[in-house]
């Protein structure tokens, strides 16, 4: 997966584009390294499912 997928992924889930995106395991690191450099880092979820996937969402409100 690359960085500029990545980018677009978030934004999509940023704007309502997409409601929730799908992290497969070995995909995960890089798609983290992109996603904790953003300021908006708080706003995304994810959620953890068996197999070791990741389900990730946006929240309008920040987690704490």
């Amino acid at each position: 997966m690359d960085e500029q997928l990545i980018h677009d992924i978030l934004e999509k889930l940023k704007t309502g584009e997409l409601n929730e995106y799908h992290v497969e395991k070995e995909q995960f690191l890089d798609f983290r390294k992109i996603l904790v450099a953003r300021d908006d880092f708080k706003h995304f979820r994810g959620i953890a499912k068996q197999g070791g996937s990741i389900l990730f969402r946006y929240l309008e409100e920040p987690r704490s």
